[in-house]
């Protein structure tokens, strides 16, 4: 199935699915997110098996804005989709597919330490990169980019994040 196949195929369950570049995305709302990944896990003709990755992005001055990006491949028919979530800043919040997919299980806890995503019903989350007594996420925007304090030849080099421009 061609990308512009898939994408009207798609757009029967999902209306905001769209394609760029040969590549379909679909919006899904979190309430609907473990249906929507069952249908496109078990649907005959889509059957997305495989989870390669999940990742994440903070757009603090959007609503929503956290979005949880989950890329799925068909191995059986050979194609791709893109499944994207919006989730508020005061409580993001998303059901673990880890039943669906174990090998969602280090990804979640990945998005979780540096975005502090909290993926309800996952089966050990806590950090996996971080060190365990870190504060904060490091990938949010609103983190400070940090480094560290640096003398060069004389010469004292501040974190990027305090450097004037």
């Amino acid at each position: 199935m061609r990308s512009g196949e898939l994408l009207e195929r798609l757009r029967n369950r999902f209306p905001e699915a769209t394609e760029v570049r040969g590549e379909v995305t679909v919006v899904v709302a979190p309430s609907q997110f473990v249906a929507a990944m069952e249908y496109l896990r078990f649907e005959g003709d889509l059957r997305f098996g495989f989870l390669s990755d999940i990742t994440a992005t903070d757009w603090p001055d959007l609503n929503p804005r956290f979005w949880v990006v989950y890329h799925l491949l068909s191995m059986e028919h050979r194609h791709r989709v893109r499944v994207k979530v919006g989730l508020p800043p005061s409580a993001p919040h998303l059901a673990s597919i880890t039943t669906l997919f174990p090998g969602a299980n280090w990804p979640e806890r990945e998005v979780y330490d540096f975005f502090g995503i909290v993926f309800d019903g996952h089966p050990d989350l806590r950090r996996i990169q971080m060190p365990d007594g870190w504060v904060g996420y490091p990938l949010r925007k609103d983190e400070g980019m940090g480094g560290v304090n640096t003398a060069y030849k004389g010469a004292f080099i501040p974190p990027p994040d305090q450097r004037g421009l």
